[in-house]
């Protein structure tokens, strides 16, 4: 079981942006940057907080440390591989991984997932979403790096190619439960279409 001082906090930022038009990790909901609503959380549940991003001058001035991907192109895998690579670097158990366009992330719901995580295991909440899991907010231990490693060496990018090769325990929906509505919680910006729908359910909570 790791603890908040074992678990480096990382926010993926890397993608394209295609479908939103522009960087939406600083557009706003409820008059707060996006990204900002995620680094609060993370704070609170992890030791440390660092962005990985493919364009690391845009995050820079956010004062938090920023790393590109080591493999270029290579999707948010190449994002998870990035932040648990960081977290072997930094001697850390645990990289604590969230998308930078999720606006309404929990506190108590990321320690819980630090806390049932440790070196060799991977901890993903389920969802109600067509995959069934969130594996982009999840915790996952250093010893899975390997395994990622693997993954990206024979080009199977999808972001769970990895979860075969390692233990993988899931946060179940009822627990997620806890934490209010799945659909609530891991809402995801990716079109302006989406900032509207957030803005409307901040307005109605």
């Amino acid at each position: 079981m790791a603890a908040r001082s074992a678990a480096l906090g990382v926010i993926l930022a890397g993608g394209l942006n295609r479908r939103y038009g522009s960087h939406k990790a600083f557009e706003t909901v409820g008059g707060v940057r996006i990204i900002d609503r995620v680094i609060t959380p993370l704070r609170a549940s992890t030791a440390r907080v660092a962005i990985v991003a493919n364009e690391p001058r845009l995050y820079t001035p956010l004062g938090w440390p920023v790393r590109a991907d080591h493999i270029p192109g290579a999707g948010p895998l190449g994002g998870i591989h990035a932040a648990v690579r960081w977290a072997v670097d930094e001697g850390f158990e645990v990289a604590l991984v969230v998308a930078c366009d999720m606006p309404f992330l929990p506190e108590a719901l990321l320690r819980q997932l630090v806390s049932a995580c440790a070196a060799g295991i991977a901890v993903v909440p389920a969802s109600d979403g067509p995959r069934g899991l969130e594996p982009l907010c999840a915790a996952y231990g250093t010893g899975c790096l390997p395994a990622i490693e693997s993954a990206l060496a024979r080009e199977d990018r999808a972001v769970i190619s990895f979860f075969q090769d390692v233990e993988v325990r899931v946060l179940d929906l009822e627990s997620v439960r806890e934490h209010g509505q799945p659909s609530h919680i891991f809402l995801n910006v990716n079109r302006m279409n989406d900032r509207l729908r957030a803005e409307k359910r901040l307005a109605d909570r």
